[in-house]
């Protein structure tokens, strides 16, 4: 039976069609409008370099997988980490699952080759019921969960790039990055619609931190 498209989700489909962000993926090849939000990212902050050791958390599609691996070259290390199924993308390890679980960490570590990496890229968001008092909480939460990952893999002096959602939990959310590393400051890319409360806070220097949970790294 054909599905019965909504008004919400027929002016959704629209918008995407006539976005110039959208049009512009498509005829350079990237998996989604999301790629040009991270290459504003790095014209500005360059964090990403040759040679670096990154994990693109909730990669799939792929679209910061292809920007991150272009600039990384074959003397870097890229895991995209999604429950998602991702297609494959040359020099991209793809690592299939759900990283709350120890089966997919310690497959996580055993691609590093127990090695702490720079820089953690997290493009993750919940799926958006329209409704604030359920969504927001959702992205938070996935923001804690991306932390706490980044808080487990990173080096000290690496980076963390995640996108977060303006709202309850997001004052308490920036102290704690404020503990944990030496800066940070939020990026609102051209390619984020005005209309989103997405934003994307970048931390930079992290001062080693250890959660219990971490100790054996």
């Amino acid at each position: 039976m054909a599905k019965v498209r909504t008004k919400s989700s027929s002016r959704w489909l629209e918008r995407q069609h006539a976005d110039p962000y959208t049009q512009q993926a498509r005829k350079q090849g990237y998996r989604g409008r999301a790629a040009f939000k991270l290459l504003e990212i790095q014209e500005r902050d360059k964090i990403l370099a040759k040679g670096m050791r990154v994990v693109d958390l909730g990669a799939a599609p792929g679209g910061w997988s292809q920007v991150a691996i272009k600039i990384l070259g074959s003397s870097g290390q890229l895991i995209a980490l999604d429950k998602l199924p991702m297609e494959s993308l040359a020099g991209v390890d793809i690592v299939l699952g759900d990283f709350q679980e120890q089966e997919i960490m310690d497959e996580l570590r055993l691609r590093l080759n127990n090695q702490a990496v720079d820089l953690v890229i997290s493009d993750m968001a919940p799926n958006l019921s329209g409704i604030s008092s359920v969504d927001q909480p959702r992205s938070m939460g996935l923001a804690e969960l991306a932390l706490d990952f980044a808080q487990e893999v990173l080096k000290v002096e690496g980076n963390f790039l995640v996108k977060v959602f303006q709202g309850e939990g997001f004052e308490a959310y920036w102290s704690m990055l404020k503990r944990q590393f030496k800066q940070v400051v939020i990026r609102k890319p051209k390619s984020s619609r005005r209309e989103s409360r997405e934003i994307y806070v970048l931390a930079k220097g992290f001062k080693g931190f250890i959660p219990e949970k971490a100790k054996g790294f």
